[in-house]
């Protein structure tokens, strides 16, 4: 047990400390470390580690580069130093002043815990959030740093990316660059919950997040309380889990995050003080918002924060990078650039570390923070044509609305009157992955562009294909679920896919031992809906039984290209297990609190004039 989530910590401890290998003794021979106390403006300290350039001077100030995070940051004691430091090693070898922070509750910091801190009215001293955690860390900085250029950067990915978009917040005049990277905008969509739906692969994390420190760490506290693998068949696990209930009170009845998703089913105030998006307003500082198209744990995220700040920031030097990444992929070179069995290009993590990233803290902390870094507004990559693309606007100016409804097995280009139908039980799920192995995992990563036809041609899924291209068709931007459904039952979700069908010829330019890439289904985009939130996440409504009744939703962006031979799929289910919880299919106040007796089995309906919304780059 120990083993295996030690390599998942190690993992976490990467992402805050870079994933770049280089000489074992560079930061020990070109660097000074101190580690100190800082005071935020409640009494609170929090544990902090600097790591200075050993030939800083008066005549050579350095700006800093921060990253606050909640997974330590080790290794902890001034004579011991880490493999590397900051996003990348080629800002490491320009020389800048890393500074790093064991956030509220952590580690060796003081204070209370909590997951994605909300924001609050600052009318006193005693009103704290990340945002002032952040003012008063640079505050102190400036002021007791020596030979400081009175710039700082911020960066962090996943979980520390959620505290550099709060540190956005914070308006420190400093503060001139933030590259949220991977980052949780609203726990609603990110991370935990999808639309509100329980990630359930999520299930073995919450050790990490739901259980308070007593004293100061320098070792994960929490490590005897995760759940020990049993089997290499994951699935098995969850199936003899139960249901969610059965798993809440076997494991995490002490577990304080797990308790306070349970009794939050609803987007209800407690939910919505965990959205950094409301907050984002009159970003005066450069931002470049970093994600991975493939990001199975926050891709809703990266998108979300770039685009509120373009509409609620017009001024703001905005950018979004998106590449062919899962979860914090970009901060380390694998050369050859896989995901899952899709291969994308070589040498991508240095492309972007290169000529996106370091560009970008190059320019705002050592150059003219008036000017334009010289990085396009959005740099995306083509996860069909395997380039990247620059764009001056996000989505793409030449994007246009096109819809393809639902019929007949096939993508239409106009409505029909008719219907394809499905049997839905809860007691025998549609599987999310193919591969059990995965489902041992700390979180998922694998499904974002696994091989679908594992469940093609079940009875509770719906097909709808296209004829093979004739050209190219490249999806640039948004996707939108318009479904018009009607169930026996009062309660149901649905689970899109965006597929794209190889050609029964394909042969791929790299490829991995035992796959088969000749008519492989590999998933584009998906997204899941409990439609008892279809007209309002803060009140649930049931289904009408039989009653023709629209569900809409947003999937995720996406840029991919078809190409011609390919074919264009959309599946369509009511359960996506073990991924995601199980709907009872019964309508209820809590369905977190279903048990096996609450299951109910349905025919579901998919009317013809249902739609998949895309943007379309002409």
């Amino acid at each position: 047990m120990q083993k295996y989530f030690q390599i998942t910590f190690v993992f976490l401890m990467i992402l805050t400390f870079g994933q770049n290998k280089p000489d074992n003794t560079f930061v020990k021979d070109h660097y000074t470390k101190k580690e100190v106390y800082i005071t935020m403006r409640d009494g609170v300290k929090l544990f902090t580690s600097i790591y200075t350039p050993k030939d800083i001077s008066k005549n050579k100030k350095l700006p800093f580069i921060m990253q606050r995070t909640c997974y330590s940051i080790a290794p902890y004691g001034e004579t011991e130093f880490p493999r590397s430091l900051g996003p990348n090693k080629y800002l490491m070898q320009d020389e800048y002043i890393f500074v790093y922070q064991d956030v509220r509750g952590r580690y060796m910091s003081e204070g209370t815990w909590t997951n994605m801190t909300p924001q609050v009215e600052h009318k006193s001293k005693k009103d704290v959030d990340e945002s002032t955690d952040t003012y008063d860390t640079i505050e102190w900085l400036i002021k007791n740093v020596d030979n400081n250029n009175k710039k700082v950067g911020q960066y962090g990915t996943s979980y520390p990316g959620f505290y550099t978009a709060a540190g956005i917040l914070s308006d420190h005049p400093a503060l001139v660059a933030s590259s949220p990277q991977a980052p949780i905008s609203d726990f609603w969509n990110d991370d935990f919950l999808h639309n509100g739906k329980f990630m359930l692969g999520y299930f073995r994390t919450f050790p990490v997040f739901g259980i308070q420190k007593t004293k100061a760490e320098k070792d994960g506290w929490f490590m005897d309380t995760f759940i020990k693998p049993t089997s290499e068949d994951g699935l098995k696990f969850y199936r003899d889990m139960g249901t969610l209930k059965d798993g809440y009170e076997k494991y995490y009845k002490n577990n304080f995050f797990m308790t306070e998703i349970m009794n939050h089913p609803n987007y209800d105030d407690f939910w919505q003080k965990r959205s950094l998006l409301p907050h984002l307003k009159n970003v005066k500082h450069a931002v470049m918002t970093v994600g991975g198209w493939f990001d199975a744990e926050d891709l809703s995220g990266p998108l979300n924060i770039y685009k509120t700040i373009e509409k609620t920031s017009p001024k703001a030097k905005n950018t979004i990078v998106m590449g062919p990444f899962s979860h914090g992929g970009w901060g380390r070179e694998t050369g050859k650039a896989f995901h899952n069995d899709i291969y994308f290009g070589d040498s991508i993590a240095t492309y972007y570390q290169k000529n996106l990233e370091t560009k970008f803290f190059n320019h705002y902390l050592k150059g003219d923070t008036k000017t334009d870094a010289g990085i396009p507004e959005a740099v995306m990559f083509d996860t069909g044509s395997d380039v990247w693309k620059e764009f001056a606007q996000y989505p793409p100016k030449n994007a246009k609305k096109v819809s393809f409804y639902l019929a007949d097995g096939t993508l239409k280009n106009t409505a029909t009157n008719d219907f394809s139908e499905y049997y839905s039980d809860p007691s025998n799920p549609v599987l999310s992955s193919a591969n059990l192995k995965d489902f041992n995992g700390f979180t998922p990563r694998n499904y974002m562009s696994e091989d679908q036809r594992f469940s093609e041609g079940r009875p509770d899924v719906v097909t709808f294909t296209t004829d093979a291209l004739t050209e190219d068709m490249t999806f640039g931007g948004e996707l939108m679920a318009k479904l018009n459904i009607a169930s026996t039952s009062t309660d149901a979700d649905f689970a899109v896919k965006l597929i794209d069908v190889y050609p029964e010829d394909f042969v791929p330019k790299e490829k991995k031992d035992g796959v088969i890439y000749n008519n492989y289904h590999q998933m584009v985009r998906s997204e899941i809906m409990p439609a008892r939130f279809r007209n309002s996440r803060e009140k649930p409504e049931a289904l009408v039984p039989n009653q023709k009744t629209a569900v809409n939703f947003k999937l995720q962006d996406v840029m991919h290209t078809f190409k011609k031979g390919h074919k264009i799929q959309i599946q369509i289910m009511s359960t996506w297990f073990p991924l995601f919880t199980v709907n009872p299919q019964k309508f209820m106040d809590n369905p977190n609190f279903a048990t096996k007796e609450d299951y109910t089995k349905a025919f579901i309906k998919i009317f013809g004039d249902s739609s998949l919304e895309v943007d379309v780059l002409k």
